[in-house]
Formats: C-alpha cells, structure tokens, sequence
C-alpha cells in the first residue's frame, strides 16, 4: 500500500497542538508522508516590511514546526512558498501530486486566510480534498 501524501499549509499556526494531534492521527490511520508548506506572507504587527523579513520570518516558522512533527515521527519535508497561499499551492503541486491537503488557519475573526475563503477555494482551485483546521488561540508562533 502506498504511502499517502498529504501536503499541510500553514503559517502563523505551524506548530500548534492540533496541527500535530492532526498528524498523529493521520499516522495512526496508515502510512502517510508529509510536506508542510509555509507561505511568506506579510508579517501582520509591522507597517513596513520586505519580502526577506517575511521569507525569514516563514522560515523560522517552518523549523520550530518541523522539529516538533519530526519528533513525532512524521516523515516530512519543509518549504517555504510564495506569499499568496494560492499561489504556494499551486506550485507545490505543480511538483508534487498530493492525495489531500490539511489547511490551518487561525480561528474565525483572526484569519485573514478564513476572511478570503480559502479553505473553499483551494479545493474548487485545485480538486484536492481538503481538510480545514483552526487553532484555538490567535497566533502560535
């Protein structure tokens, strides 16, 4: 039985407890490898800002997150995308086939992902089944 492959998008909310109660899950369920895919987008607390404070910014996000997964033995790979989260899907599956994509946003009224539908529009965009989580507080990291 192949492994299944699931490609989890995240950003402010990449190392929260029910991201990883998520993944435990899944790997509990059967094989499955894993790629998290933080996009770069805009810090929210600065006015000003360039896309390296940002790249930098998902790129710390992205290792806090990895070493927790990977403890929990998640096979898994990092990357870090394009600011539009649309955009960071797109390309990723442009490289890689993906059986289901887990999207984690912050929670209603916090989510500037939630406010642009993109838990609906990422599955009509790309005709993968998506699972939507939110976290329970309003930035992880």
């Amino acid at each position: 039985m192949d492994a299944k492959r699931i490609l989890i998008v995240a950003n402010q909310t990449a190392a929260g407890s029910h991201l990883k109660a998520e993944v435990r899950k899944r790997l509990e369920a059967g094989p499955c490898t894993f790629t998290l895919l933080v996009p770069a987008t805009p810090p929210r607390e600065h006015a000003v800002w360039t896309d390296e404070e940002a790249y930098e910014l998902a790129g710390k996000r992205l290792g806090v997150a990895m070493e927790g997964l990977k403890g929990m033995g998640a096979e898994i790979r990092g990357v870090v995308g394009d600011p539009s989260p649309m955009e960071a899907i797109g390309d990723e599956l442009i490289a890689t086939r993906y059986d289901e994509i887990i999207l984690s946003t912050l929670p209603p009224g916090a989510s500037r992902w939630l406010k642009q539908d993109l838990p609906h529009r990422v599955e009509r965009g790309f005709n993968v089944p998506v699972t939507h989580l939110s976290s329970e507080s309003a930035a992880v990291i």
